[in-house]
């Protein structure tokens, strides 16, 4: 297609005469494209004076406008560096005429113009770098640099900053540049020549592009954004940058990075410079307190540049007024400072793409994204034809009507149609971000009767180390009313108080989780329903606060996504990190954040007790799936690759059987197949005995070392063949013979819960099937009861009869259940984790009868739901005496209970009514 058949639009000249001037200075021009031409002269004295100077050259150009740029791109490289200033400044021309045409045109969207104008100006970096290091190195001024060094600037990398980083340079504008060396390259007795050296180096580089001579300019160039520009040289260290950075670098220089880009010199210096900055550009939670540091930004700018009244045109800043560019780009920036830590998709550069994919992860509405989009791009054409008309960097509308005729016609529009549109977007834009930005414009008033509510406990919050700071008080104190509130009405609203005392005082800092409240308000009720309800738990999220993030994000709400959604999701949040300590730390964040949804999901009785422990099994599995091959590539840095199949991790007891609570353990065997294989191929080879055996201990490390995250699981491995007094990990030759030949009975029920859960998958389906060969109908009925009824003797005369209201153990309770479907298990062929399927299973022995067996699966889940709960809310014995009110509640409505005197009743009946149906079938009943 022709130039001329992609035009959808034309100026009209504003000027005849300059009109007629630059459609006479392209006498090649015929049509719609002598129309342009003549539009554009006519209303932009600075196009008009770029074709009387590029004309012949535009006439080629206008043939193919692709090709033509990259051409010049070409023509541009291949110069000789002693004619590059003059060579970019002509290019700078050609650039201007091409794209200003293609703007006004039509031919080319908004993305491709500022892309365009962004790739000359990466192009004219890199050019004007390799002239003046090339320069240096020639003179011998850089050690060690040879002319093999000029491509990549000796080591030095200019990071593009702001719409040069985004590729959205607009069509005057200036160019951020942090110009960075890396230090590494040098000794350091050679540091301060080669500083030296880059300091001239990038000095005679901004001069070049930036001078203004009788060929122009290039672009203008601007190195203050660097760290500390006052004192610091224009170029500098990589590792002083990244010292600054990590000490006192502040939210708007992180707000600048999230469009840094190394646009010329060392690229993969500048990438990794950019990699080593991630922890400061994107916080690993949630980070709303970024909303009042913008805030505060665009006040500061409003008020140093006079912009602070209300919506009028003439003269309105487009970039940096009310509703302008600046707004939309603050708003898309700090949405992505507030989430991009978490999700590694929102750090992208440009505003128009993270406006999508900020409305496609949920963060803001479809509706919003596509208006500040709308707007976005036509704030910025609006810019552009500002800056044609004279080739000024200016962001304002004209003062006079003369200047909005003039636009008007750039723009092909009647002046009143152009105003009313641009008030509309910028009114619109207005709108849309300043709610977002005033966070205290919500604050609630505090109700009469709260001043008067918990004076005492009011009084000592003060103290507390989360409000040691003026910022964490001022966002507590607008909170503070809304709290008091929904405090007064929960159903004990004194103890509540208490609960949330609790929490306050454990927070250790309090100005991020205060944003996060004050940006999301229905977390506050949240937090007070846990409070009321558990005490124990408020204190757990004092201590892990971070945790509140997961229910920002969409899906802490949505179906349960089942475990190997979990373990895929773990396996990308794991891949991001930098190094094994980062990686157990981030499974901890994780596995926390996983265990919250299911504990509130339970709270607030939107799962089952049956479905949360499910759940929490999901969750430990999915962590010990996706550490394992972690905790192995570690290990065999060392050591050398697992010697012979590798190894497989035997999930036991409720990990086994898929029932977890908030507070389990994890009951583990580690069985290996070294295959023959002696010992490993490492640095530090090992026998293939202690190879897994001190792998295992890894594994155990890995997930229960007390970390800054603290510990992920307590793990225990006295399941394994000989308890304590075996090896932590066991041969599968060595665990087939010692099941076969030497188990204990009960040995065997534990194995009838066993189920592979990390390690080798054929490793794991070969234990599985040994596993079902060895126990399918292993013992005979009386076999099978005579041991139950020893290990329910022993555990009687070591346990007692158990607290009363404990579900687990004593007469009838959890405990003695599993023991019975587990003895089920070993008299069936299927040989069913599950304890409903292993009672079935009994009773279909004869074991006793159908009935009996239901009964016993009912009270099972009854049993469950109480233990479940008690363990959600409580780190010890539940005890109603004890427990706060909130707790009892809790557990009453998982029960069905009214009252704890129903509750004790009715767990008196129910675990009487099961132990006798145990006693029937042990031949103990005793007559009435």
């Amino acid at each position: 297609m022709t130039f001329a058949s992609r035009m959808t639009r034309c100026p009209r000249p504003f000027d005849a005469d300059h009109g007629r001037d630059g459609r006479a200075a392209a006498p090649w021009a015929d049509g719609a494209i002598a129309d342009l031409i003549e539009g554009a002269a006519g209303s932009s004295p600075y196009l008009k004076s770029l074709v009387e100077k590029e004309t012949d050259w535009l006439q080629t150009a206008l043939n193919d406008p692709e090709s033509a740029l990259e051409t010049l791109y070409s023509d541009l490289r291949d110069g000789a560096p002693d004619k590059r200033a003059t060579d970019l400044r002509q290019g700078k021309r050609r650039i201007a005429l091409l794209s200003g045409l293609a703007d006004l045109a039509g031919v080319w969207p908004l993305e491709t113009v500022t892309g365009t104008l962004s790739d000359f100006a990466d192009l004219s970096v890199q050019l004007a770098l390799e002239a003046t290091i090339g320069a240096e190195i020639k003179r011998g001024k850089l050690p060690g640099a040879t002319e093999d060094d000029i491509a990549a600037a000796g080591g030095m990398v200019a990071l593009a900053m702001g719409k040069m980083g985004a590729g959205e340079l607009n069509y005057s504008s200036d160019i951020d540049l942090i110009c960075l060396f890396d230090e590494g390259r040098f000794d350091p007795d050679d540091y301060h020549e080669a500083r030296a050296s880059f300091i001239r180096a990038t000095r005679k580089m901004s001069s070049m592009l930036s001078e203004m001579t009788g060929e122009g300019y290039v672009f203008r160039t601007d190195l203050r954004l660097r760290p500390d520009p006052a004192v610091t040289p224009v170029c500098m260290a990589m590792e002083a940058a990244e010292r600054y950075y990590e000490s006192v670098g502040r939210t708007w220089e992180r707000a600048a990075y999230i469009k840094a880009r190394p646009a010329a010199g060392d690229i993969a210096a500048g990438q990794q410079f950019l990699k080593t900055l991630t922890p400061f550009v994107w916080r690993r939670h949630l980070d709303f307190a970024a909303i009042q540091d913008a805030h505060d930004m665009r006040l500061r700018i409003r008020k140093h540049k006079g912009l602070g009244g209300p919506i009028t045109l003439p003269g309105h800043n487009m970039k940096l007024g009310r509703g302008g560019i600046r707004e939309i780009e603050f708003f898309t920036q700090t949405q992505q400072i507030i989430a991009g830590g978490r999700d590694p998709d929102l750090r992208l550069r440009g505003t128009v793409e993270s406006l999508r994919v900020l409305a496609k992860k949920q963060w803001i509405p479809e509706a919003l994204a596509a208006t500040l989009t709308q707007n976005y791009r036509a704030h910025r054409e609006v810019e552009h034809r500002v800056q044609m008309i004279h080739d000024a960097q200016t962001h304002l509308l004209p003062n006079s009507d003369e200047g909005f005729a003039r636009l008007s016609c750039l723009m092909d529009m009647d002046i009143k149609t152009l105003q009313g549109d641009i008030h509309a977007r910028l009114e619109e834009t207005h709108a849309a971000t300043e709610g977002f930005f005033r966070p205290d414009a919500g604050a609630a008033s505090c109700p009469p009767d709260a001043l008067d509510f918990g004076g005492d406990v009011l009084a000592r919050w003060p103290t507390y180390p989360a409000l040691r700071s003026a910022r964490a008080v001022a966002i507590f104190d607008r909170l503070k009313p809304d709290i008091l509130s929904r405090l007064q009405k929960a159903a004990r609203p004194e103890e509540a108080l208490v609960a949330f005392d609790g929490f306050l005082s454990g927070l250790p800092a309090g100005v991020q989780l205060f944003s996060l409240f004050e940006a999301n308000p229905q977390l506050i009720d949240l937090l007070v329903d846990i409070v009321a309800t558990s005490p124990d738990l408020a204190r757990y999220l004092s201590r892990n606060a971070q945790v509140f993030d997961a229910v920002i994000v969409g899906d802490f709400f949505a179906e349960w996504p089942g475990c190997d959604a979990l373990r895929a999701a773990l396996d990308d949040v794991l891949a991001r990190e930098g190094d094994y300590e980062r990686c157990l730390d981030a499974a901890r964040r994780w596995g926390k954040e996983w265990h919250f949804r299911a504990g509130v999901h339970l709270l607030r009785g939107l799962i089952t007790p049956e479905e949360a422990a499910a759940q929490y099994a999901d969750v430990a599995e999915a962590s010990l799936a996706a550490l394992w091959p972690i905790v192995v590539a570690e290990f065999s840095r060392r050591h050398g690759a697992p010697p012979g199949k590798g190894a497989v991790v035997l999930g036991m007891g409720s990990l086994g059987a898929l029932r977890l609570h908030a507070r389990s353990d994890l009951d583990v065997i580690v069985i290996y197949d070294a295959d023959g294989v002696e010992e490993s191929n490492g640095k530090k080879s090992l026998s293939a005995r202690p190879y897994y055996a001190r792998l295992t201990q890894a594994l155990v490390a890995a997930i229960t070392a007390p970390m800054a995250e603290g510990r992920l699981y307590e793990m225990d491995m006295r399941l394994r063949p000989s308890g304590n007094q075996g090896p932590v990990a066991t041969a599968f030759s060595a665990f087939r013979e010692y099941q076969q030949s030497q188990a204990w009975v009960w040995e065997h029920m534990a194995l009838t819960r066993a189920r592979p859960v990390a390690g080798d998958t054929d490793l794991g389906d070969a234990v599985e099937a040994f596993r079902r060969s060895l126990l399918s109908g292993r013992t005979t009925p009386e076999d099978g009861l005579r041991e139950l009824a020893e290990m329910r003797a022993r555990i009687s005369a070591a346990k007692g009869t158990g607290s009363p209201w404990d579900p687990k153990v004593g007469r009838g309770r959890l405990q003695e259940i599993e023991l019975l479907a587990q003895t089920g298990a070993l008299l069936s062929e299927e040989v069913p984790r599950g304890t409903d399927e292993g009672l079935r299973a009994a009773a279909g022995a004869g074991l006793f009868p159908k009935a009996d067996a239901e009964e016993l699966c009912d009270t099972y889940r009854w049993l469950w739901a109480l233990q479940i709960g008690a363990r959600l809310v409580s780190d010890g014995p539940f005890d109603p005496e004890t427990a706060g009110g909130g707790a009892v509640d809790f557990l009453l409505r998982l029960s069905g209970e009214t009252s704890t005197d129903a509750l004790a009743q009715h767990m008196a009946e129910r675990t009487e009514a099961a132990g006798r149906i145990i006693d029937r079938a042990l031949g103990q009943e005793t007559a009435p």
